[in-house]
């Protein structure tokens, strides 16, 4: 009798015990589930094919859902970091320096972004949860947060909507927005339609008639500039170009190296004759600083076209050292010249960590350019998809609003 009471107490409270454990377990794997899709939605999105970019849209509700706001915090980290996860390797090449460097500004850069969504995170439902997300992408678009708002998943409008422009932006956002409601099963079913449709037709913009965009394979360093024999090869590949027909050369970010009278007057020399307006990335250096531009040269005259809005951040953009006396960085023309005009056409430039982030190019629709020139410098960015995630960002955007493209980029 006494046996068959303890083996009876043994199985109640066992029973309880699985009971209790048994919520539990599932409630880590459901948060574990929420985490890893963050994680899946960054590294897929971000993996540098355009047609993937729409896998980040998933975001909004893997957050809106996510069964505490520590959860939230953590998905928010995993598809930060998962999107960004070429910038341990690039750091460490850029500074030359241990990987752990890298790895230091990799978890720095994702704080921004984890911590307005950990802060917005609600578990009300309906519509105070959309608009909480509403404002975090918001906050994450536009300085100073926008600053480090890289994968951004509004910039899945261009594959989803090409050539709807605006009205593709707004959908984009109403899906979204859609995606942290209960509704959002329809959302994903609508978003999973118009990436069906957009990979069976997507063709890459391209450049205009006459336009040549030229890569280059120089390496490089930290503050170092293009010498005199890369000056040289450089302008033989345009000239070359020109040759073959283009009117307007672009190259890459940094091309034209440190820009002086001396470095204008080789370009001068070395282009007589050819006919061609070529556009190359320099610097342009004095005692407070330096910008980070787009010149346009020709053998008549050079001119400054662009100054750059957001340099990248610590690496070249550097305004705490005014602060202690020091010469600062590479200046950020914020809001300045959001389109040039060259040959007749208006051209939205974007140079290097501008196709990254979403405000310079909005700022840049809103005048109604023709074509995008994008540039970039990633000699420090082998080993890595940061240069192709540029590219793929750079596509998706000028497929939204029907625009060629001219990509010039030094690999």
């Amino acid at each position: 009798m006494t046996r068959a009471i303890l083996g009876r107490f043994r199985s109640t409270a066992f029973s309880a015990l699985q009971g209790r454990s048994s919520p539990s377990r599932l409630e880590a794997l459901r948060s574990l589930g929420f985490i890893t899709g963050g994680v899946v939605a960054g590294a897929i999105g971000w993996s540098g094919n355009p047609l993937a970019l729409p896998a980040a849209m998933a975001f909004p509700g893997l957050w809106a859902f996510s069964p505490s706001r520590m959860i939230a915090a953590c998905v928010s980290a995993g598809y930060f970091l998962a999107a960004s996860r070429g910038l341990p390797q690039g750091a460490a090449n850029f500074y030359a320096s241990q990987f752990v460097l890298g790895i230091a500004l990799w978890f720095a850069a994702s704080l921004a972004f984890v911590a307005v969504h950990a802060v917005l995170w609600t578990s009300s439902q309906g519509r105070r949860r959309a608009l909480r997300y509403a404002i975090a992408a918001v906050a994450m678009s536009i300085p100073p947060l926008g600053v480090v708002g890289w994968a951004h998943p509004i910039t899945a409008a261009g594959i989803l909507f090409p050539a709807w422009g605006w009205f593709g932006l707004a959908a984009a956002a109403i899906l979204m927005l859609a995606m942290t409601t209960k509704r959002w099963s329809i959302s994903a079913a609508l978003l999973a339609c118009f990436w069906a449709w957009s990979a069976a037709s997507w063709t890459p913009p391209n450049p205009p008639e006459g336009w040549v965009g030229i890569d280059t394979h120089f390496r490089g360093s930290a503050n170092r500039y293009a010498d005199y024999t890369q000056q040289l090869e450089t302008i033989a590949l345009a000239k070359t170009a020109a040759v073959g027909g283009a009117n307007v050369v672009v190259l890459p970010e940094s091309a034209a190296g440190r820009w002086t009278p001396t470095v204008e007057r080789l370009w001068a020399r070395e282009l007589t004759g050819s006919g061609a307006t070529v556009i190359a990335g320099a610097a342009v250096i004095d005692q407070d600083g330096y910008d980070n531009v787009m010149m346009r040269i020709s053998a008549a005259k050079s001119e400054i076209l662009y100054r750059e809005r957001m340099p990248v951040p610590i690496s070249m953009w550097q305004p705490w050292l005014a602060w202690i006396g020091q010469r600062s960085g590479a200046r950020a023309h914020v809001f300045a010249n959001p389109v040039v005009e060259i040959e007749g056409v208006k051209v939205a430039p974007l140079i290097c960590y501008e196709q990254l982030i979403v405000w310079p190019v909005l700022q840049s629709m809103l005048h109604r350019p023709d074509i995008i020139v994008a540039t970039g410098n990633g000699w420090w960015t082998s080993s890595t998809s940061i240069l192709a995630t540029q590219e793929a960002s750079a596509q998706a955007w000028a497929s939204l609003f029907g625009l060629a493209i001219v990509l010039a980029v030094n690999r």
